[in-house]
């Protein structure tokens, strides 16, 4: 194991990829690179005593490939050493902004990817099993890049149902989320929340799944989903709750608010709002790196897992939302995918 955990401190550990790529064997793809080596992914592994693992002290980017090309690399890039200084991980020292782009190029390549996703990992490295971060001497970097599909294709046309979380968002006070951690509990215990309302319901059919929610604020405003940042339009003008209230800044809500609406001529705005404006919306969508946008369609309220009240938005993807889509679309699938 301790092989797997060379540090990749300078240039040399990429050129040592470069040479390997091309005795690659396809068969073994996904190829990850994990702490200066490119490994198949069975035997991609990192050390117990790693803090990433042990206490989920470290941050993480999703990051989306299309035809070749990084989009939004350097928002990404901008995003990850950001976070990475804010829970005082001195990851410049160890792994410049072009070592890291280098080492998702190499990737891409390695797994012949032209269309997929990468998952980009920052840890705090291999220290004690005490919590003192500043005995973890390097950071730890993770790179896959492969596929992904998170909804089924027709719930971008027919819209999903999204389940209200009972569980609020954690305060900023406690742990800001606009730090993209690896700590995703307080995501995660309220996904877990529409997957098993799902489950009690007895839903089988895929594209009727509960698989994503509306989280609220503690003091009640819409914050976001699990995993997406949400949008309300109604009578024509999209809106979006600000960072502030305690979401992640998506890059992907940014490319909505700053290129697809003004490309597409439709107002945005930035404001606070509660569960009611989202119930009485016209159209609903969400937005992520993996999820990219998604109408949604219903929103169900619960208590103890029994569905209280069900609200329905919209019939499937509304014009507004299906407009902005295929803005995004037309962008991500042509020649000058933007890597800015």
């Amino acid at each position: 194991m301790e092989d797997n955990m060379t540090q990749m401190t300078s240039e040399p550990s990429v050129r040592s990829a470069t040479e390997t790529q091309s005795g690659l064997d396809a068969s073994r793809r996904p190829y990850i690179w994990v702490n200066g080596q490119l490994v198949p992914k069975d035997e991609a592994a990192v050390s117990v005593f790693d803090h990433g693992l042990l206490y989920g002290d470290g941050v993480f980017e999703g990051i989306r490939v299309y035809n070749g090309k990084i989009f939004k690399c350097e928002q990404h890039m901008d995003r990850l050493y950001k976070c990475c200084e804010q829970i005082f991980i001195d990851l410049e020292s160890h792994v410049s902004r072009e070592e890291m782009v280098e080492i998702q190029r190499k990737c891409i390549e390695a797994n012949g990817i032209q269309n997929g996703y990468i998952r980009l990992v920052v840890t705090r490295g291999v220290g004690t099993l005490g919590l003192n971060p500043y005995q973890c001497p390097e950071p730890g970097v993770i790179c896959i890049a492969d596929k992904i599909s998170l909804f089924e294709p027709e719930m971008y046309e027919q819209g999903m149902r999204v389940v209200v979380a009972n569980r609020p968002k954690t305060p900023i006070e406690c742990l800001d989320p606009r730090i993209k951690t690896l700590n995703y509990l307080n995501n995660i215990l309220a996904k877990c929340e529409a997957i098993h309302l799902s489950q009690k319901m007895g839903i089988t059919e895929p594209s009727e799944q509960l698989l994503e929610v509306i989280m609220l604020s503690t003091d009640g405003k819409v914050a976001e989903g699990s995993g997406d940042n949400i949008f309300v339009v109604k009578d024509g003008k999209v809106f979006t709750p600000p960072s502030d209230v305690g979401i992640l800044e998506g890059i992907t809500r940014r490319f909505v608010k700053d290129v697809l609406c003004p490309a597409c001529d439709v107002e945005i705005e930035e404001r606070y709002f509660e569960l009611d404006e989202v119930l009485s919306a016209d159209e609903v969508f969400l937005t992520g790196s993996a999820a990219e946008m998604i109408a949604v369609r219903e929103v169900l309220e619960h208590t103890d897992l029994e569905v209280t009240k069900t609200h329905t938005i919209s019939q499937g993807e509304g014009p507004i939302t299906k407009k902005l889509r295929a803005k995004f679309t037309e962008i991500v699938t042509s020649d000058d995918v933007p890597e800015d």
